[in-house]
């Protein structure tokens, strides 16, 4: 396990990510297993990833407001203070 900072963290998010098309009402579901509770939807692909880039940052900033510890998603942590990262 390694510690990253925010930008790679959310993009290792984005490499879990799960995309599902939803054809009863007709949009795509996006959300991050390893986050509980991250998701979002959209009516396409594109327009899902983006929002779900900014429900992935809602949910680390929330998640970091309340005092909990993120994490570890696909070998990598969110450092939270400086002597903890490591390029």
């Amino acid at each position: 396990m390694r510690y990253v900072g925010w930008h790679e963290y959310v993009k290792t998010a984005l490499k879990v990510a799960e995309y599902q098309k939803d054809t009863e009402v007709g949009c795509v579901v996006a959300m991050v297993p390893v986050l509980p509770g991250c998701l979002t939807q959209a009516d396409k692909f594109e327009k899902a990833r983006d929002n779900l880039i900014d429900a992935i940052e809602l949910w680390i900033t929330v998640g970091l407001r309340e005092g909990e510890e993120m994490p570890e998603v696909n070998g990598v942590r969110l450092a939270t203070s400086m002597e903890r990262y490591t390029i």
